[in-house]
């Protein structure tokens, strides 16, 4: 929305409709918007003022004094002005009408973020009206929410949870008309085809607002109903109502009436067909002290013993559920393999939990790599038998931006006897899209792929014409999985496909997602697969047990897999065993 005219277009732009038959400014000395950045709002009625003190009858249609400073209104006369939305400040010692009830204010009309607003010198009660405001009803998506600035609306339309990244620090969601909204570079080509999804995105999204800017009360909004403490997104909710408003960057809607929720389910483990299963997984820094119960806070991870063992019982509870036989590990402290590091706490937590006591370790002796944090790989010993040495790839852009990959050979085994074709898992975990220090190349270049994009497209070629050499040894059937940091129609992922390689997730009815940001879903973890062992799949699943719940449901629910981190596993079958 283009930004609001210069002050001086003031007295021809405001908005608000003077009762000039009724009464007439009392001050005629021109009045000066107060605060800092305020400015006119562009007019869009057929109504031009040349009065700067106003006199506006209206009805309170939303009251926000104790968390937005002040009320909406709705005039009421003339007819003409009944489209006219109009925030009026809170005035110390000055009572707050309630929701509902008719007000004549008189004041300088300013505008501030395309909202119109007034800070009142005088105001009074009146009778009601004849014919008391309603909402303005909505079916969908509106094509400009500037036009409905300040105005109370109800949306009859149903909405989908598409983000909560705020909900507990600010009581928002993202809600979005058709469906949830799904990353530009998931489902389209980077440039202009991500252009026109983001756009469309644009168009379908609204911010559903508590009226505060403080933190609710226990991360909870008061619009959701106390069965909805664990909404999920994808979640659906009816009779949004409220009031348009644009605030920190985005249209919203401050709601005066609870919604109603048809929640999401939680998934159950899935259950992925197949002999060998393998796994994905970013852990979201799994830090674990000194590992003897000190060094806490630690520099990326838990701040606390206690939040340690909540994220590690949810890690084990999530490895334990998925039943897989190799797991390639994302954002692994970078400690070592001495009893005290971070990977040896997990396997031995994991072996502790059972019933399964045969999970052990891939050991590269240092490392992967000297970044803070590493990948790792972890097996079930009575299942797969590691073949060979683990390989690593370091140099270029795995010095010091994405982490060294690791790659180790196995075996299907049954007891101490083969019992199948080998395969090799490469655990891997490109550069983030966090802009910071970007230059250059890596700069955003504005398509949609972020920042970094040349750093993970040149991992990615490194990374290909290394496994070319077979560093594993002479299998064919290679698995590249982890956290790639680039969605599926991103360059680092296109130069897999052009290669030969595929994706076990192609052709799902819905986009498959295992990320969730600023409310749009998609895959930065991806399992790649060579042709050969393309052959061999079985099946295929993510399991949404993290991306799509509230932020602090580790917090609020310990026990299961909940939310143990920001990213979803990903479960890969095939059919190795007996060949």
């Amino acid at each position: 929305m283009p930004l609001p005219n210069p002050l001086t277009r003031l007295l021809s732009c405001l908005l608000v409709c003077v009762l000039v038959t009724a009464c007439r400014a009392t001050a005629p000395a021109p009045a000066t918007p107060p605060g800092d950045g305020a400015s006119p709002v562009v007019d869009t009625s057929p109504i031009v003022f040349t009065d700067p003190q106003l006199v506006v009858d209206g009805q309170v249609t939303g009251a926000f004094a104790d968390g937005l400073g002040g009320w909406f209104m709705g005039l009421t006369a003339p007819e003409r002005s009944r489209d006219i939305g109009l925030f009026v400040e809170a005035v110390p010692g000055q009572p707050t009408p309630p929701a509902g009830a008719q007000v004549r204010v008189t004041g300088p009309i300013y505008g501030v973020d395309g909202r119109r607003s007034m800070r009142p010198v005088r105001m009074d009660m009146l009778p009601p009206p004849a014919r008391p405001l309603e909402p303005l009803r909505l079916g969908g998506a509106p094509s400009d929410w500037s036009k409905l600035a300040g105005r109370w609306v109800r949306i009859d339309a149903p909405l989908t949870v598409s983000g909560q990244h705020e909900r507990a620090r600010r009581g928002t969601l993202v809600a979005s008309f058709d469906g949830r909204l799904y990353v530009p570079s998931e489902i389209g080509a980077p440039g202009a085809q991500a252009a026109k999804i983001a756009a469309a995105n644009a168009d379908r999204r609204i911010l559903l607002d508590d009226g505060r800017d403080d933190a609710p009360a226990d991360g909870a909004p008061w619009y959701l109903p106390e069965t909805a403490r664990a909404l999920r997104s994808g979640s659906v909710l009816t009779g949004a109502e409220g009031i348009v408003d644009y605030r920190h960057g985005a249209w919203r809607l401050q709601l005066t009436a609870p919604v109603q929720v048809q929640p999401a389910p939680r998934p159950a483990p899935p259950q992925v067909e197949g002999d060998v299963r393998i796994a994905a997984f970013n852990l979201e820094n799994l830090f674990n002290g000194d590992g003897r119960g000190g060094g806490f806070p630690t520099p990326r991870g838990a701040e606390t013993p206690a939040a340690y063992a909540r994220q590690l019982e949810g890690l084990v509870a999530t490895i334990s559920a998925l039943d897989v036989d190799v797991a390639a590990l994302m954002e692994l402290e970078n400690d070592g393999y001495d009893p005290d590091s971070s990977i040896v706490h997990l396997v031995e937590t994991l072996n502790a939990a059972g019933p399964a006591r045969d999970w052990r370790f891939v050991r590269t002796g240092e490392g992967p790599g000297t970044d803070a944090i590493r990948v790792g790989l972890i097996y079930r010993a009575t299942r797969v038998r590691p073949q060979g040495a683990p390989a690593t790839l370091d140099g270029g852009p795995f010095d010091s931006l994405s982490r060294v990959p690791l790659a180790q050979a196995f075996v299907p085994v049954q007891g101490d006897r083969p019992d199948g074709a080998d395969f090799s898992v490469v655990a891997v975990h490109f550069k983030s899209k966090g802009c910071g220090s970007a230059d250059g190349a890596d700069a955003d270049r504005g398509d949609g792929q972020a920042c970094w994009n040349a750093t993970r497209t040149e991992s990615a070629r490194r990374l290909l014409d290394w496994l070319a050499t077979a560093p594993t040894g002479s299998s064919e059937r290679v698995a590249v999985v982890g956290d790639f940091n680039a969605y599926a129609r991103e360059d680092p992922l296109q130069l897999f496909y052009s290669a030969g390689w595929r994706d076990p997730f192609a052709g799902a009815a819905e986009p498959p997602h295992s990320f969730v940001f600023d409310g749009q879903a998609g895959r930065l973890d991806h399992a790649l697969l060579s042709p050969a062992l393309a052959d061999r799949v079985a099946g295929a699943a993510k399991w949404h047990i993290n991306a799509d719940e509230p932020v602090d449901m580790r917090e609020r629910e310990a026990a299961g897999p909940w939310r143990s981190s920001d990213h979803d596993p990903l479960v890969v079958g095939l059919r190795l065993r007996g060949r």
